[in-house]
């Protein structure tokens, strides 16, 4: 019996090294190991947040299919940071790359410590949802009940996110 096709959206993000290359590299391992890349946003620079004395990010947003669970492709996607050279010293600081899952179809999901899906704080920053409005405009976050593009459009988050 097949696994069903799950939509999951990703943020990508970093502010190291070969920016634009550790994105581009991320992707094509995750629609290799993860599943199909069905959609790509436009590239964001986007100022640091949280700890803001480092290098600007380039953030992008992806959806793909997968058959894969929630929790398999957070650990895929972690195994591929570390395959790009992402060394974790301290919350919010710099780095190679991230990937963040931000939601996975339309399902709640809270494996304390582990997992939270939809991302807990992607209402609240507009680096996640000005990118991922761009591909999922009409996708109705599972717990707030408002389409993404309703969410990005009254965000209060004032960061200086800018298309390139």
């Amino acid at each position: 019996m097949a696994l069903e096709q799950t939509t999951a959206y990703l943020l990508l993000g970093g502010n190291l090294g070969d920016r634009e290359r550790n994105l581009e590299d991320a992707i094509e391992l995750l629609d290799k190991e993860v599943g199909k890349v069905l959609s790509k946003s436009s590239v964001y620079e986007t100022a640091a947040w949280g700890k803001t004395d480092q290098p600007s990010f380039l953030n992008q947003a992806i959806s793909l299919n997968t058959k894969q669970n929630a929790l398999e492709v957070l650990e895929k996607a972690l195994a591929i940071e570390q395959k790009l050279g992402r060394i974790r010293k301290e919350k919010w600081g710099e780095r190679l790359i991230d990937i963040d899952l931000i939601l996975f179809g339309d399902e709640v999901i809270d494996i304390e410590g582990k997992l939270q899906i939809p991302h807990p704080q992607m209402q609240n920053r507009k680096f996640v949802m000005q990118p991922l409005a761009e591909i999922a405009p009409d996708v109705v976050h599972p717990i707030i009940k408002k389409t993404i593009s309703e969410i990005a459009l009254n965000i209060s988050d004032n960061l200086e996110v800018k298309k390139i």
